[in-house]
Parts: structure tokens; sequence; C-alpha cells
């Protein structure tokens, strides 16, 4: 008998999978080997870097005490600020930072015990960056320097910066450029601000009006000193002066930067390319000296845009030669707060001879008012127009719950349970219960009719400030639209768009997502961190527009030049009157009513 033996070869199918399952290993192999070799680079550089930053800590320790400074800064000494360094074909970015230190032993200067000789040591930092090394993360060593012998009396001073956002909070690692060229050796220092927003500048050279002082952060507005110019002869700020053995204290102002968008349109929301206006802010940097005031221009779309704009009030002028300005929503002055986006539309008609705009405002709220009878009248000239529609307001929910419709303006829709709008009456407060008041609260209004389809534009509350123990964000808010009444899903929406998000601030920009419809809601959200606080809310307002008609605003066109007699009636307020004189092409005139 034979045994019979059949050879068998591969299939494709067979060879197609073999080699698949090949070059699955062979590229993870390979990327295992690659991951592997950048491993050990980043170790090699890491390695590098610490050598490079001993090195230049065995440099300062050769150095004699008075030597070991920043070449041009305070102290002054022998040390580059940066350098750029070449290890093992590898090019690094050394940047040494050397400050005076005032220790407490024996006193500081600006204390009770005040230090006649603050510069008791000196601390020496040293970062090492690498550029072009892949994943690199720099590396930052500081050490202490001491003198061998007492110090002496210095004949210098210090300079203290410290630096604040909008709600005068300290702003940690600011960068803060400090420039003196009337003194020898001259100083230039770059230097950040600590965790207390400070950055201190001990045994400062003596110099009246020398130091020159720049400060900013990524993504933040910049702040500064000004000489005394021909331009500006009395600045605000005036470069810093530091004077023998004393302390010299200046405080600057910078928050996030914020966005702004002007469109020009008419009444109906055409949009009107090439439109001139002035944008100029409050904040002066001298006497009648606007740190910020630009002649701009909306593009061909009629927009304009801007992402850099400080925090600050401003006040659109109109300036084109073809149109003018009838209307602006919101408001001048138009408060723009910081890492905000602030959307503002100038409604504009062509130009006419010698145009009056009147604005119309609550003189308790600062609010634009609606329905607005103004009349103006001069010899025979005789005419009457009505303030568009302005804001909608809530100020008292004593009440109770249980309105679907905003007919009662004493009523709102409902609440958790954990809210209190008797307490006193009108106000909203968290409920207190056996002498504790509850962690949280929700409480939603009712439907609110706008009128017309509409924009709206800002969310406001009263009171500005919460007690501090309540905790941050202790005051919330979300705002809800609807094209239709009928409805009962409400989405409620912050500042972003979503519903993840809620207004915090006081005068939030309402999202644009809710333009285009007619009626609306916000839900109010209070917290307290405190069991014997609680926030409370006593206003609730939003502004609002139909269309592009401008609110609280009319404007009287084809005037004379003379003295105009003007007369504002409006239900429930003091009828207001007074003379305007017109004396310009276009200008621009505020009324106030007391209710």
């Amino acid at each position: 008998m034979f045994n019979s033996f059949k050879k068998r070869g591969f299939t494709l199918i067979e060879t197609v999978v073999s080699v698949g399952v090949f070059l699955v290993i062979a590229t993870a192999s390979y990327h295992a080997y690659l991951g592997l070799f950048t491993l050990i680079n980043q170790n090699q550089y890491k390695i590098i870097a610490l050598n490079l930053a001993n090195e230049q800590f065995e440099i300062v320790r050769n150095l004699s005490y008075s030597d070991v400074g920043i070449v041009g800064g305070v102290p002054n000494g022998k040390i580059p600020h940066i350098q750029n360094l070449i290890r093992s074909n590898i090019s690094f970015v050394v940047t040494s930072t050397i400050r005076n230190v005032d220790l407490p032993f024996d006193g500081q200067i600006g204390s009770t015990t005040n230090d006649l000789s603050p510069a008791d040591n000196k601390s020496v930092e040293v970062e090492i960056d690498c550029p072009l090394c892949k994943n690199f993360t720099p590396i930052s060593l500081t050490t202490r320097v001491a003198p061998k012998n007492l110090e002496t009396a210095s004949t210098n001073g210090a300079l203290f910066v410290k630096v604040f956002d909008s709600n005068g909070v300290p702003v940690p690692g600011a960068d803060v450029r400090i420039v003196n060229t009337s003194v020898t050796p001259n100083i230039l220092i770059d230097d950040v601000t600590d965790n207390d927003g400070l950055l201190q500048v001990v045994d400062a050279p003596p110099s009246a009006d020398g130091y020159q002082i720049t400060v900013t952060k990524n993504g933040y507005s910049t702040d500064r000193t000004y000489a005394v110019s021909v331009g500006n002869p009395s600045p605000t700020k005036p470069h810093a002066t530091v004077i023998i053995q004393q302390l010299t204290q200046i405080s600057f102002s910078i928050d996030r930067l914020s966005s702004i968008t002007i469109s020009s349109v008419t009444p109906e929301c055409v949009a009107i390319p090439s439109m001139d206006f002035t944008l100029s802010g409050e904040k002066n940097i001298g006497v009648n000296i606007p740190k910020y005031s630009e002649n701009l221009t909306t593009n061909a779309s009629g927009m304009y845009s801007s992402s850099g704009i400080e925090w600050d009030s401003y006040t659109i002028t109109g300036t084109d030669g073809t149109y003018d300005i009838i209307g602006l929503n919101p408001l001048n002055p138009i408060d723009v707060g910081p890492n905000t986006n602030q959307n503002i539309s100038m409604i504009v008609s062509p130009k006419n001879t010698n145009s009056l705009l009147i604005t119309v405002k609550d003189g308790a709220t600062q609010l634009p008012i609606t329905d607005a009878e103004v009349r103006l009248t001069r010899d025979v000239f005789d005419e009457t127009q009505i303030t568009g529609r302005g804001y909608i307001n809530q100020t008292n929910w004593s009440g109770g719950e249980g309105q679907i419709l905003y007919s009662d303006k004493t009523r709102y829709f409902s609440d958790d349970g954990n809210i209190d709008v008797n307490n006193p009456s009108g106000e909203i407060k968290l409920k207190n219960a056996f002498g504790e008041y509850n962690a949280s609260g929700v409480i939603e209004s009712s439907t609110i009719d706008t009128g017309y389809t509409s924009n709206f534009y800002n969310l406001i509350w009263k009171p500005n400030d919460q007690p501090v123990n309540a905790g941050t964000d202790s005051v919330r808010f979300q705002f809800a639209t609807n094209a239709t009444s009928s409805t009962t899903t409400w989405a409620y929406k912050g500042p972003d768009g979503t519903s993840s998000s809620y207004y915090t601030s006081p005068n939030s920009v309402i999202s644009q997502v809710h333009n285009g419809d007619r009626y609306a809601r916000y839900k109010i959200f209070l917290s307290s961190q405190s069991t014997t606080t609680t926030p409370n809310i006593s206003d609730v307002a939003f502004t609002v527009t139909s269309s592009c008609a401008p609110g609280g605003q009319v404007i009287f066109s084809g005037l004379t030049f003379g003295t105009y007699h003007v007369e504002v009636i409006k239900d429930g307020y003091t009828t207001a009157e007074s003379d305007i004189d017109v004396s310009s092409s276009w200008q621009e005139n505020e009324i106030i009513l007391t209710p």
C-alpha cells in the first residue's frame, strides 16, 4: 500500500492576509522604534537644558555681588536678559531674570518698620527653552544670591507696580516693561507680576518722571504711563518718579479684549456700505484726550468689526457726507465689558439739512423709553414723533407664580419652591427656612410679548453687585424666545447660544440666536455658599427693537439754526421740557424722564 501526499500552495487570499498581518506588525514596530528615539531625544534635550541652567548659575556664582544683575535692569549687572546659546548643535533660548529681594528680618520698605536699605539679597531665575525641539517643555530654575558683607545705606528707592482687572482683581503674569533713559546706565526691564498682581523693583535709582511703564498680557488690553508733552500737558498717569529711600506705588488696570460688530442699516434693515463714523471711549489719558478715538468706516456689506477693543463706554458720532445716524442700538454711551461680543446697529437715512436726534431715557435705569411722544416747536415749526420700542422690564414678583402670559406685572410662571418673592415684597431671594437660606433656587418668568418680530440686545438686572459670601456667579440667567406664545417648549440658552452657558454679568449681550422671534422668557438661577447669605434681584430688563427701528429715539430733519423747544410726554413719567440750540448739521440731545 502506498501513502499518497497532496501538496497544497498558498491561495491569493491567504497571501494578502499574511502580508497585511506583516504590515501591521511592521508598522507598529516602526512607530515603537520612532517613539523610543523621540523619548531618547527628549531626555537628551532635558539633560542638556539642565546642564545649561547650572552653567548659568555657575557664572552668577563667580561674579562679584555688585555684578549680579541684568544688563540695563534693576539690579544692573553683567547678565544679558535673553541669550541664544548652542550646546551639542542644539539651539537654546536662555532668559535670565534677577530681582532685588527685601527680606522681612530688618523691616520692609513701605511698612511701619520702613527698611531704608531694602535690597537684602537677589533672586536669580533662569528659564531654558528650545523652540526647535519637538515637545520640549521649558525648564525654569531659581536660586538666591546674598552679599558677603552687611548691607550699606541705600541711596535708591523702590518702584511697586500693581496690576488689576476691571473688577479690581489682581492680574498675575502680566507683562511689565519699564524703561528709563534718564539714568546711567539706562534701564530696560521686562518682567511679570506675581500671583498678587505685583511687581516689586527694589533699589531703583532715583529719577523724576523718568520711569516709562507699559503693562499688558496676551489677549488683554494695555495700560501705560505718558510723558508730559505739548499734546498732553497734564497726563492722567505721568511717567513714574522714584525718590531716595521712598516707595513709589503705581497701579494699572487691564482686562481681556472684546469684540464689536457695528452695522449701518436703514430702518428697513437694508445694509448701507461705506458709512463714516467716529468711535470714542470715555477713558482719558489726559484732559479731554480720549484713550481711544478713531474715525471708522463700514465695509461694502455695511459692517465694521474689531476683535481688539478695550472695555469702556463708547460714543458713536456720524461723520458721513451722505447719511445721518437716526438711531443707535444700544444707545450712546455704549458699554463694552471685558471678554464680550457687542453688536451695535447704526440706523441711518439720507442726510437732510440740520438733523436733530433726540434720545429719551428712563432717569432711574438709563434705558431707552418706547412710545414716548416727542414734540419739537419753533415759530411756525411744529412736529411730533413717537420713540421706537425701547425695553421691557419687571420689578415685582410678589403676585406669585402660575401666570403664563405676562399681563400682571407682579406675577411669573413658576419657581422650584426655594424662592422667596415677599421678603421684602417684590424682590427675588432664596427662601429662608428655620434661620438658614436654601443653597439654590430657580424662577421662570411669564411669556413676554414684545409686540413684533424683534431683535434682542442686552439683558440687564439689578443690583449689579451681590454678597461676596454668596460665592462667585451667585446670580445666573438664561434667555428663551419663540415665534409664538402658544408653545409649551422653551429652549433656555446662554450667551454662546447653547443651553450649557449662563449670563453672569449685568448688562450682558443677548445671543443673536434669539433675533427674529416675538415672545420671550427669562430664567433666574440663584445660589449661595453660605446659609446666612442670599443673592437678590430687584429689577430685570432687556432691550429690544422691532426690525431695525431705533429704540427710544426720534430724529427731526430739515431744521434751521436756532433755538427749539422740546416737550416729551410718556404715561407714568413727569413731562420733560427744555430748549435745544440747533447749531450744526447733525447733533444728538438726551432727554431724561422721571417716573
